[in-house]
């Protein structure tokens, strides 16, 4: 599953003020952060969740522009620009049933493990995935 990549608009932070983060192909999502790293970290964050949200309320995704059309847009005159890697939050909200089989003790570490996080046996092994694709 590829991951999605949305440009950031960053304006700078200073020892008074934080680094504020924009995300122009979604109208609404800002982040901010103490330091870059942080503010990096908390767009890609904030551009999730904004994702789920329009997903969740049946709303359209926005259109997404290049990084080029984006620079044009004298609103963002003086910024910096950057790109946020995400989750294909789209892809993932798709789900379908699958049969697969596992030792039960397994499974009986997977659920407790899951649910002392919170997680669902799907939520948990859905993650592993993703974690152990990512480290591949």
């Amino acid at each position: 599953m590829k991951n999605l990549i949305f440009p950031i608009a960053i304006e700078a932070g200073d020892e008074q003020h934080a680094f504020g983060v924009v995300v122009p192909d979604i109208p609404g999502c800002h982040a901010a952060g103490d330091t870059l790293e942080e503010a990096y970290a908390n767009a890609k964050e904030a551009i999730e969740t904004h994702l789920e949200t329009l997903l969740d309320e049946g709303m359209p995704l926005p259109e997404r522009l290049t990084l080029d059309q984006h620079r044009c847009n004298p609103d963002y005159a003086g910024f910096t620009w950057g790109f946020v890697t995400t989750r294909n939050i789209p892809a993932l909200k798709k789900a379908i049933r699958i049969n697969i089989s596992l030792p039960e003790a397994l499974v009986h570490e997977i659920d407790t493990y899951a649910q002392a996080r919170g997680m669902s046996r799907s939520a948990f092994l859905a993650l592993a995935a993703e974690h152990e694709m990512a480290h591949a």
